[in-house]
C-alpha cells in the first residue's frame, strides 16, 4: 500500500525517481571506479569517488537541517555539533582499530593519549572497538543532546532567533570543549591516521568505493524517512505547528512535542551524515563545531530550497562543487561569492531553486489555452438552475436547493 501511494502522486514520483537515482549511483559509481581500467572513458577516478562521497555526506546534513527548519520552523544554527558528535563517534571506532600500528606502539592507547602521558583508556571509550557499538552511538549521541536540549528548549516556548542564537550557543560551547586536551579526544588535532574500517584499509579504492556506496544509500533512506515524516498526519501537524504554533496549541496540539521528535530524528540524521564522512577524509577535528559551518549548512538548504526534501540536496551538492572550483581559481573571493550567493538567493529566490521551479511549473500547469495570442485562460460557463415546466420561479429547482424568486420573464 505503501509503494502503490509512493508511486501515484507526482511529487511522489520525484521523490521515487531521485531514491532511484542515488541507488543506481551506489551501484555504478563503485564498479566504474573498480573494474573499469584507469585508461577508459568510462572509468571514474578515486578522487571523484572521495570527493562526491563527501559531497552526499553534506547532502544528508542539508537534508536533516531541512526537516527542521522548512517543515517545523525551526532555524537550527548548531546542526554541525550533532554532524561532528556522529563523526567523532566513527572516529573514535577507527582509532581503536589502529591498535599497535600506532607511533607508539601501544596496542591499548591511542597516539594522542601517550603522548599525553595518559595511562589507560577512559571509560567512555569502551565498546568502541566494536563496529556495531560505534554504529549505535552515532544515532544515540546525537539524538540525546539534540532530545535534552529541546526538551527544555521547546518546554520553555523558545522560538525565532533566541532558539538559533541558543543552537550556536551550544555548537560553540562543544567546540570550546573538545579543544581541551584533557577531554580525551585529541585536543585541537583531533583524531586522524586511520587504518582500516571493518578489516579494510581506508585508503583503498574499492574501500572508497564502498564509503560511496553507503553515502548514497543512507541519502537516499533519508529522502525516504523525510518523505513518510512529512506525508503523514504528524507531517501535517508539523507545518501546522510552523505556520500557526499558537492556533495549534489552542485546539489541542502539544507543539512542543512535535518539534521534539522532528528535532531528534533530524539530529540522528546529521550524525549519520558525520559518520560516513569522517573515514572519506580520514581526520576529524574540533574544527567542525564551527558555527560557520553550520550557517553554511543554512546557505545550502535555503539555495535548494527549504520545504521541499529535494531542494537542500541540489543546493548542497551545487554550492558545493562550486566551492571546490571557485576555491582553487579564485580563492580570496569565494567568501565573498558565498555571502553574495545568500543574499540573492534571499532576495530573488525566497523559495529556492526548487521552490522556483515548483511555482513555475504550477502557475504554467493553470494556464488553459484561450484565445489565439491572448494567453488568457478559458472560463467555464456559469451553473444553470433547471425548472420543471411550467413551475413557478420560486418553487424549488430539480436540484433541490431553494432560490430567489425571480421576476417573471
Amino acid at each position: 500500500m505503501v509503494t502503490g501511494r509512493f508511486f501515484a502522486q507526482r511529487a511522489d514520483r520525484r521523490i521515487a525517481l531521485t531514491i532511484a537515482v542515488l541507488l543506481a549511483a551506489a551501484a555504478l559509481v563503485p564498479a566504474l571506479n573498480v573494474l573499469v581500467p584507469p585508461d577508459n572513458p568510462l572509468h571514474v577516478p578515486s578522487y571523484v569517488v572521495a570527493l562526491t562521497g563527501k559531497y552526499l555526506c553534506y547532502a544528508l546534513l542539508a537534508l536533516s537541517l531541512d526537516l527542521v527548519w522548512g517543515y517545523a520552523g525551526i532555524l537550527s544554527l548548531g546542526h554541525g555539533a550533532f554532524f561532528a558528535l556522529g563523526g567523532y563517534a566513527m572516529g573514535m571506532y577507527l582509532m581503536r582499530q589502529i591498535g599497535a600500528r600506532g607511533v607508539y606502539g601501544n596496542p591499548d592507547v591511542p597516539d594522542f593519549m601517550v603522548f599525553l602521558n595518559w595511562k589507560e583508556l577512559p571509560w567512555y571509550w569502551y565498546g568502541f572497538d566494536q563496529f556495531w557499538f560505534a554504529a549505535l552511538m552515532v544515532l544515540v549521541v546525537p539524538g540525546l543532546l539534540a532530545f535534552i536540549f529541546g526538551w527544555f528548549a521547546f518546554r520553555s516556548r523558545v522560538t525565532g532567533v533566541y532558539l538559533s542564537i541558543m543552537t550556536q550557543a551550544m555548537t560553540y560551547a562543544l567546540l570550546l570543549a573538545f579543544f581541551r586536551n584533557d577531554m580525551g579526544f585529541g585536543g585541537n588535532n583531533g583524531l586522524t591516521d586511520f587504518k582500516d574500517i571493518l578489516g579494510y584499509s581506508v585508503q583503498a579504492d574499492a574501500t572508497r568505493s564502498a564509503l560511496f556506496a553507503a553515502s548514497a544509500a543512507a541519502l537516499a533512506l533519508g529522502v525516504f524517512v523525510a518523505w513518510r515524516i512529512v506525508g503523514s498526519k504528524y507531517g501535517k501537524l508539523l507545518v501546522a505547528v510552523r505556520d500557526a504554533e499558537s492556533r495549534t496549541r489552542f485546539l489541542g496540539w502539544r507543539a512542543e512535542n512535535a518539534k521534539l521528535f522532528a528535532f531528534t530524528v533530524s539530529a540522528m540524521m546529521a550524525g549519520v551524515a558525520g559518520a560516513l564522512y569522517v573515514p572519506q577524509v580520514g581526520i576529524i577535528n574540533p574544527g567542525e563545531f564551527d558555527p560557520g559551518n553550520s550557517i553554511e549548512v543554512v546557505i545550502w538548504t535555503a539555495v535548494g530550497g527549504r520545504g521541499t526534501i529535494l531542494g537542500p540536496i541540489v543546493g548542497a551538492l551545487l554550492v558545493n562543487t562550486g566551492k571546490s572550483y571557485f576555491t582553487g581559481a579564485l580563492p580570496e573571493l569565494w567568501l565573498f561569492a558565498l555571502g553574495g550567493l545568500f543574499i540573492a538567493v534571499t532576495l530573488f529566490l525566497p523559495r529556492g531553486i526548487i521552490g522556483m521551479w515548483d511555482g513555475w511549473r504550477a502557475g504554467r500547469g493553470a494556464r488553459v489555452p484561450g484565445d489565439a495570442g491572448s494567453g488568457a485562460a478559458a472560463s467555464e460557463p456559469e451553473p444553470r438552475i433547471v425548472r420543471p415546466s411550467g413551475a413557478p420561479p420560486w418553487s424549488l429547482p430539480s436540484n433541490g436547493v431553494p432560490t430567489k424568486p425571480q421576476p417573471a420573464e
